[in-house]
């Protein structure tokens, strides 16, 4: 049960604010931000996603810079309420096409319209895109997608080349083309997240993916699709390892520990040719969760090294090797470390020719940063760090240090070799072939190196 749903800006606006059921004080908002932005609490740098304040239970998602908020004064299940926001920032973003703060703010009556359909007196009756058309009557305010800077994950595959346009994926489902045409169009993107912590001396010690293959549809008509996996995909089955040095569009068998289906897939030659048949809802949609445990050959290697280097002295060495093939390249990398606590001042050193690299030393809580605009597969990148402290440390400094953790995300690259082999449309337009665009990106979910 549901008491409020809110939107809030980074800046703490309030965007959208909608009191379902009047149990909750009307500053509940102003709270949460507050507790979010100034949260301190033993280890944790950022607020939880599930915390509570004077009986209310507060749950919030970030989704492209937003803050998709949902409180409550009764016990329920978190998992829930965090898969429910997940699933109103999907189903806002379909009807909108584009979601960041200005098309929020442009599209309000469109916007509550749908939250008025989604949940009712603080009960959910439905996130279905496709069933909410038949309920939602306000057509979308367009905003122009060529002026925005990219933030969702649309934003990764922008690389200017002719099989990644950026505009086509920021299309409203109800809003109609320039001329009244629709282009008939179907995206198809495998997802990964990775999680890997490496050992000391380098060796990994976990690793596991999460994956999806996420699927939005412009096809006209509802055709059936028939989507094609890798032959040898085996699903629940322990062979041995996996791990042989192989790109991502290499052979060998894929091993999945476990996966799921949306609603609309049919099963029925899985077993024999690995084909998924369905037909697509509208809006976005995962129409195959999976999840992997086997041994997977990292995108990244990473070694840290620090040590002292005189009284009141020391020196970090962060290096990054990039063991992918020279023609993915990967961005927005960020490498993260903590520090001992009596470090006081922090001196950077890159590497001669460093072309889009930033250091910063966060004094507040002793953290190394290190961001890397992007890095080509097969490069190595290393940066040295000059500690100062402000009192000579009586404890081991390697263990007040790290680990080093670290953010990516590479298009056109995956890690498990899962692979679309084909995508067949069943009922093609009469007059035009419709356009299919498969595309793969690779992000880190927990990637660390303990020192």
């Amino acid at each position: 049960m549901i008491s409020q749903f809110f939107v809030l800006s980074q800046r703490g606006d309030n965007i959208v604010f909608r009191d379902y059921r009047g149990e909750v004080q009307k500053g509940s908002a102003e709270i949460f931000f507050r507790k979010v932005k100034f949260w301190e609490d033993g280890d944790l740098q950022e607020a939880p996603p599930v915390f509570n304040v004077d009986g209310v239970n507060y749950f919030h998602v970030k989704v492209v810079g937003l803050l998709f908020v949902a409180t409550t004064r009764v016990n329920i299940s978190p998992s829930f309420v965090l898969e429910l926001l997940q699933r109103i920032a999907r189903v806002i973003k379909d009807y909108l096409g584009i979601l960041n703060e200005d098309s929020l703010r442009k599209n309000f009556v469109l916007v509550y319209e749908l939250l008025d359909e989604v949940i009712d007196f603080g009960y959910v009756q439905t996130t279905s895109t496709e069933l909410l058309k038949s309920y939602v009557f306000n057509e979308p305010l367009v905003i122009d997608a060529a002026r925005l800077s990219p933030l969702g994950p649309s934003a990764v595959f922008a690389q200017g080349t002719k099989r990644m346009p950026g505009i086509a994926v920021t299309k409203s489902v109800i809003a109609t083309e320039p001329g009244g045409r629709k282009r008939e169009e179907i995206f198809v993107d495998i997802i990964e997240k990775i999680s890997i912590t490496f050992s000391s001396s380098g060796y990994i010690l976990t690793s596991e993916i999460d994956g999806t293959i996420q699927m939005k549809s412009y096809l006209s008509g509802n055709p059936e699709i028939r989507l094609a996996l890798n032959d040898d995909l085996s699903i629940g089955g322990s062979q041995g390892s996996v791990y042989g040095y192989r790109s991502s569009s290499g052979s060998g068998t894929v091993l999945l520990d476990d996966c799921n289906f949306h609603e609309s897939v049919r099963l029925d030659s899985f077993d024999m040719d690995r084909t998924l048949s369905l037909v697509p809802p509208d809006g976005e949609f995962p129409v195959m969760n999976y999840r992997m445990t086997q041994e997977f050959r990292p995108p990244f290697r990473i070694n840290a090294l620090i040590e002292e280097a005189g009284r009141l002295k020391a020196e970090v060495i962060l290096k990054v090797s990039a063991e992918f093939a020279s023609s993915v390249t990967a961005n927005t990398i960020k490498m993260q470390m903590p520090l001992p606590k009596c470090t006081s001042r922090v001196s950077f050193e890159l590497e001669p020719g460093a072309v889009g690299q930033t250091t910063d030393f966060k004094e507040a809580n002793k953290r190394l940063e290190w961001s890397l605009k992007k890095i080509v597969g097969g490069s190595e990148h290393t940066l040295r760090a000059k500690l100062t402290f402000s009192q000579e440390s009586h404890v081991n400094i390697t263990k007040e240090s790290g680990p080093v953790s670290m953010t990516f995300t590479i298009p056109m690259y995956n890690a498990s070799r899962l692979q679309v082999k084909y995508l067949q449309i069943a009922k093609k337009s009469a007059t035009h072939e419709p356009y299919r665009w498969v595309r793969y990106v690779t992000q880190a979910n927990s990637y660390v190196a303990r020192l």
